[in-house]
C-alpha cells in the first residue's frame, strides 16, 4: 500500500452516490476544495459517528471552502440507507471494486480480532482546486476528526 501524500496529484474519479447519480472530482473542485474521507463500512458504530461529526461541521467546513465526500465500498443501496437514517448532508460515494481506494493507497492489509483482511483505511485528504492534495489526515479519531480538519484549515 502506497499511500499518496502532500504535493501528489489526486486520481480524478468518477463514482456513483447515494442518489444512484455520478460524480466526478474535477466536476466538485471547480468550485470549492474537496474532503475526501474513506471510511470502512457504512451505519457501523465509528464510522456512523465520523459522519454524523462531519454531517453537523458542514456550515463551518463550507464557510471555510470545503465540500465533504466520503468514499467506501459499499453498495449504492447502503449508501442511501445511511445517508436517510442520520440525515448526512454530504455526499457518500461507491467504490465497490476498491480502485479509488487503491489509487490513493489506502487498500490494504488490516487486523482486527485476530482476523487478517483486506480494506479500507481510515484516512481523509484535503484536495485543493488545483487537484493536489494539500493535507493528508491519519492520526484521528472517528469522534474527532471534524475538529482536527477544521483545525487544520486556514
Amino acid at each position: 500500500m502506497q499511500m499518496l501524500t502532500v504535493g501528489a496529484t489526486a486520481p480524478n474519479f468518477s463514482l456513483l452516490n447515494q442518489d444512484n447519480q455520478t460524480v466526478v472530482l474535477s466536476e466538485l473542485l471547480k468550485t470549492q476544495q474537496v474532503l475526501v474521507y474513506f471510511y470502512p463500512k457504512a451505519m457501523t458504530p465509528g464510522c456512523t459517528v465520523q459522519a454524523c461529526a462531519l454531517r453537523d461541521s458542514q456550515a463551518e467546513l463550507a464557510a471555510k471552502g470545503v465540500t465533504v465526500v466520503g468514499i467506501s465500498t459499499d453498495p449504492v443501496k447502503s449508501l442511501t440507507k445511511f445517508a436517510l437514517r442520520d440525515q448526512l448532508n454530504f455526499t457518500l460515494l461507491s467504490d465497490p471494486e476498491h480502485q479509488i481506494a487503491e489509487a490513493f493507497g489506502v487498500w490494504g492489509e488490516k487486523k482486527f480480532m485476530g482476523k487478517v483482511y483486506d480494506g479500507i483505511h481510515r484516512t481523509s485528504f484535503l484536495i485543493g482546486s488545483d487537484g493536489l492534495i494539500k493535507q493528508v489526515y491519519q492520526d484521528f479519531k472517528t469522534s474527532n476528526h471534524h475538529q482536527v480538519v477544521l483545525k487544520s484549515l486556514p
